[in-house]
């Protein structure tokens, strides 16, 4: 405010970082985010919310740096009334960005530059925006009974797809022809898409009761686990391209809700779960119905977990209590303590860990606290380089005491995230799923160098 009469002008808010869990936010005062921290970033929904989804394998190239972009997935909705629900599959077109520097290569002589330059790289954005026009949207919806709990795509065909129900069942879906319509479609989605009747291939009702657990392994094609909440795993081997073979005795260790499934990276008889009774197990189908290893892995529920494609000894969990863990699996084998990392950063129950296709390092992790965090778990604080960041920025820019230094980048503005994944094909790129929709991104200070 200004006094009566004074020609001085208002003084401007300064912006500052929010700290999720540490600043309070004033009735008068709201988040905005920064457009020079990504890369890309937009937001779509699908009419419901989305409690799981899954990125498909495309034909476009094995690596792609240059926008715009295009991806494919598949999802299922958590509608208002069951029969309304469906699985999605979609295809998201000219998603627009722009590399940008992680620090202007001009130097800051002061505020005022640095706000202009800020001012003039956010303009070009929009022209470049504008230019590209809007994100793209098809979509075709299949009916499916209940609500999709989780749903996976097969990755050496990733036109079929395997949902768990909360009516109890597992179903196999090939989305060919819904897939093939979202190819040759020239229209956009405006509004609610229409929902087709669509058999699935498989339908198991073999499980006691509804669960969330499921994976296709990345080595036998065809070949899935899934996992209820009364604790039981199902073992389903292809039989032909449209039958499966599931095994009625199934595996059973874990004493409460089995929450997740992971295949093994390098073995193809091997898969991990993790459990409602706190521990991780892993399980080999060729040695009975026993978990061949189980360690207790938090002290509260285990919600999530994720088999590093790169360095395949390493497997991630996230719990309830907001906890995620990193496990080496040679120092179990060897009878010692396998715990490499516990980061105790989320203050609400995790509620996805995935690790990168492109960095055997880094990791991304939501929670129930509205935050998507990247990890690179290989950092170390390094106080030289802190210095010298400092001098390069001539006084702009310090590092947090209170923040630590594995956590890359924090994504926000989603509300209840549910589930994320990294883009295979795409380096640098998360989608994530919440109650409110989809976001795509890729953060700016996140780079590979890939041939």
């Amino acid at each position: 405010k200004k006094d009566e009469g004074s020609s001085n002008p208002a003084p401007q808010a300064t912006p500052k970082v929010w700290q999720p869990g540490v600043d309070k936010l004033a009735v008068d005062e709201e988040l905005q985010f920064d457009p020079s921290a990504y890369n890309c970033l937009h937001g779509f929904h699908l009419g419901w919310p989305c409690l799981s989804f899954d990125i498909l394998r495309d034909p476009l190239g094995v690596t792609r740096n240059e926008f715009p972009h295009t991806l494919y997935c598949v999802a299922g909705t958590q509608a208002e009334k069951a029969s309304w629900n469906s699985i999605s599959i979609f295809k998201l077109l000219n998603v627009s960005g722009r590399k940008r520097d992680f620090m202007s290569k001009r130097s800051i002589d002061d505020g005022s530059e640095m706000e202009s330059e800020s001012s003039d790289s956010d303009d070009d954005d929009e022209e470049d925006s504008r230019a590209l026009g809007a994100p793209v949207l098809k979509l075709q919806n299949v009916a499916h009974e209940g609500c999709v709990n989780r749903i996976r795509a097969m990755q050496q065909k990733p036109q079929v797809c395997a949902s768990w129900s909360d009516k109890g069942h597992v179903q196999v879906w090939d989305l060919s022809s819904q897939l093939a319509m979202v190819e040759s479609s020239t229209e956009s989605v405006n509004g609610v898409a229409s929902i087709s009747n669509h058999a699935p291939l498989v339908k198991f009702t073999g499980h006691k009761d509804e669960g969330y657990a499921i994976d296709w392994s990345p080595l036998a094609a065809g070949r899935l686990v899934s996992g209820d909440c009364k604790n039981c795993i199902h073992l389903w081997d292809p039989s032909s391209d449209s039958t499966w073979n599931v095994d009625a005795n199934p595996f059973v260790g874990h004493s409460a809700s089995v929450e997740d499934l992971q295949w093994s990276p390098t073995e193809s008889d091997v898969f991990a779960s993790c459990s409602v009774d706190h521990s991780i197990a892993i399980w080999d189908i060729r040695c009975g119905k026993n978990p061949r290893l189980q360690f207790p892995a938090h002290d509260a529920d285990v919600n999530v977990i994720s088999w590093n494609s790169l360095s395949k000894s390493m497997i991630a969990s996230g719990s309830d209590d907001g906890t995620f863990k990193i496990f080496d699996l040679r120092f179990l084998k060897a009878g010692t303590d396998s715990l490499l990392s516990h980061f105790k950063y989320h203050k609400h129950p995790i509620t996805s860990i995935e690790w990168s296709p492109h960095e055997n390092s880094m990791l991304a992790v939501s929670s129930a606290d509205n935050q998507l965090t990247i990890w690179d778990v290989a950092l170390e604080r390094d106080a030289e380089e802190e210095a010298e960041f400092r001098a390069k920025s001539k006084g702009q820019a310090n590092v947090p005491g209170d923040i630590p230094p594995e956590l890359m980048f924090v994504h926000q503005g989603q509300r209840d995230t549910k589930e994320l994944h990294w883009h295979s094909q795409i380096p640098g790129m998360v989608v994530s799923t919440s109650a409110d929709g989809f976001n795509a991104f890729i953060p700016s200070n996140i780079d590979y160098a890939l041939p």
